[in-house]
């Protein structure tokens, strides 16, 4: 759930996770459709780390930190058979949690409001494998240009690419980018997909533009694509090896050509509040440091996408 500028850096060393992804294979794609909150599993504790000792005042007396997310987006966020919200990002947001001494309360919402949902104060953090950009960082478009809001900080956790996958045996000769021209893709709205499939309909020559669909959530694209209403699909990397691996038993799709556009995903945080955004950075090095973060994502089989330090804003 990105978006990006058309920077096209192949990742083929994470093509390694698709089998890896099996490891969580057998549980289902469910979507949640509505705004209800869900809480992350966090177990809440009062923590004497430095980390905990950079909370803001007021996060340290409620003991909760509101996090905005678009829960239907598996491996990363998503709903299993019981309603509860699972996936790497909320097992990430409880190991935080626990070493700040709070639990991190995963309240869904579509993905293109979330940083608005900062600004109003809905929430405290967006974590939804959001890639961290230049131009989110400071408020700019990323297809006009123009400024649209304040922008956000960043706390950088994991790093992933996007790929392009159809239905299993109907690939239509797509193997790039370019190959979509003149064909339907459904993608998720505001996404680093969404972006690509318009930056390179802007390239396609003789009147073949790319048809682009796009949807509210990402299960709502894969639909379109088996149904048939759409000829490819795209999705970060991790998620669409998922669909691929899960869907149909793994009769339903297939990843096409390589992993582009390789970029971190970030924790995002309003702008001026640093105290929070030191405190997050903090105890995600934290759970680098003394294995945590490393259990979590050998769980989910990505570990290529792993990073060794918190960063803040190395997006680009």
């Amino acid at each position: 759930m990105t978006a990006r500028t058309t920077r096209r850096t192949a990742a083929k060393s994470r093509i390694a996770a698709v089998g890896a992804i099996a490891v969580a294979g057998t549980m289902l794609l469910t979507a949640c459709g509505d705004q209800t909150k869900s809480g992350s599993n966090s177990s809440t504790k009062t923590s004497g780390t430095a980390a905990a000792d950079l909370l803001p005042r007021e996060i340290k007396a409620m003991g909760v930190i509101r996090v905005g997310s678009d829960i239907a987006y598996p491996p990363v966020e998503f709903k299993d058979k019981s309603g509860r919200t699972v996936g790497i990002d909320p097992d990430i947001g409880a190991a935080l949690g626990k070493e700040l001494g709070v639990t991190f309360q995963f309240e869904n919402g579509t993905f293109d409001t979330l940083i608005t949902g900062l600004r109003s104060k809905r929430y405290d953090l967006a974590m939804s494998s959001m890639t961290d950009t230049k131009d989110r960082q400071q408020g700019i478009d990323s297809e006009t240009k123009k400024k649209v809001g304040e922008g956000v900080d960043f706390v950088d956790y994991f790093t992933a690419g996007v790929s392009i996958y159809t239905r299993k045996g109907d690939d239509q000769g797509i193997k790039t980018w370019a190959d979509l021209c003149g064909k339907k893709i459904a993608v998720q709205r505001g996404t680093v997909s969404h972006n690509l499939a318009k930056a390179e309909s802007k390239k396609c020559t003789g009147g073949k533009k790319i048809a682009i669909e796009t949807f509210d959530n990402d299960l709502e694209a894969q639909t379109r694509l088996r149904s048939g209403g759409a000829d490819a699909g795209s999705s970060d990397f991790p998620v669409a090896a998922y669909a691929v691996k899960t869907s149909g038993g793994g009769k339903d799709f297939q990843i096409v050509g390589e992993q582009v556009e390789a970029a971190p995903y970030g924790i995002a945080v309003a702008k001026g509040n640093d105290q929070l955004a030191k405190a997050v950075q903090a105890a995600l090095d934290a759970i680098i440091k003394n294995g945590e973060y490393g259990k979590i994502i050998s769980k989910w089989g990505v570990e290529a996408g792993a990073v060794t330090e918190a960063k803040l804003n190395g997006g680009s």
